[in-house]
């Protein structure tokens, strides 16, 4: 179900780019890096409407049915006229509408909800969206794990270095069957989960299959734990704005006390000392990810909100 022109591939990059790169957006969602991960399995499609470039995908949240929605539409020159914006998104609406779907935008940060209101006055409906709420750290904090706060994860990380003789690497390409099949393997211990957490994990699985034949291509910023020359743990992100990186996959064998410990602290040593901030995407309203989340004390989450039509 792609509802606009152009599907999202490697050679659409610089064009896409251009215009993710033209606003301080702040949500992990709006990265060249996420929306080729998730192309594919969230529908994604783009088409420059008027002066700005619109986003459709499908949201995956809903249980009861799979919901298209537009991004906010994204502008290169840093800025918003709120008569051209009414314009592009009333174009998208129409889209939408033609095809007997009911708009709305999704993944709209809180500090521009003022712009898209300016186009729209009175005429919008905001509904906070806590399942994709990202949770944004401080990349000194996760590098150091210094203070009392942290104390129960350096204990882990302290035993894997201790313990466990391993090496940190730069993920590659050419390491891409061994890295599926240590995700493969990562899935089955997971069993049993709920049929909504399954979903998640298949969905993923097959965007990761592809995503890993072309880690240099789409520009993602990786690391792996190697022990005994088998693949333990690895981190897949991407650069988010001037200052901050989003980790979009992280996975790490339990069965090595402390490994997602280190992954983490690794994968921020080596991508993430000149940067300010790591944003670790959304919990998508799953308790158990929402706890592990906040255990790394973030410093703020990016507000996100539905913008639907009175």
């Amino acid at each position: 179900m792609f509802m606009l022109e152009n599907q999202i591939t490697i050679g659409s990059r610089n064009v896409l780019e251009e215009y993710l790169n033209g606003f301080d957006y702040r949500t992990s969602g709006l990265t060249f890096t996420s929306l080729y991960m998730w192309r594919n399995i969230n529908f994604f499609s783009w088409q420059i409407i008027g002066d700005y470039l619109c986003i459709s995908g499908i949201s995956h949240l809903e249980l009861d049915k799979k919901r298209p929605f537009l991004f906010p539409p994204l502008t290169k020159t840093g800025e918003y006229d709120p008569s051209k914006l009414r314009e592009t998104i009333l174009e998208a609406k129409k889209i939408f509408e033609d095809k007997g779907h009911e708009f709305n935008i999704r993944l709209l940060p809180f500090h521009m909800i003022e712009i898209i209101e300016s186009a729209f006055p009175g005429e919008l409906r905001f509904i906070e969206d806590r399942p994709n709420y990202d949770y944004v750290y401080l990349a000194k904090d996760l590098i150091e794990l210094a203070g009392r706060k942290y104390h129960p994860k350096r204990n882990h990380l302290n035993y894997f270095r201790e313990n466990y003789d391993y090496k940190y690497i730069r993920l590659t390409s050419s390491m891409a069957e061994d890295a599926m099949k240590f995700i493969r393997e990562f899935n089955l211990r997971k069993l049993p989960l709920s049929d909504y957490e399954m979903d998640l994990l298949r969905m993923e699985e097959l965007a990761m299959e592809d995503v890993l034949y072309n880690l240099e291509r789409v520009g993602y910023l990786t690391g792996a734990i190697i022990i005994d020359d088998a693949i333990q743990a690895l981190c897949i992100g991407g650069p988010l704005g001037r200052n901050t990186i989003a980790v979009h996959v992280e996975k790490a064998n339990i069965e090595y006390r402390g490994a997602y410990q280190a992954i983490n602290n690794e994968f921020c040593k080596h991508e993430a000392s000149n940067i300010k901030y790591i944003n670790r995407e959304e919990d998508m309203g799953i308790p158990g990810l929402r706890k592990a989340k906040l255990s790394y004390r973030p410093v703020k989450l990016i507000e996100t909100h539905i913008a639907v039509f009175q």
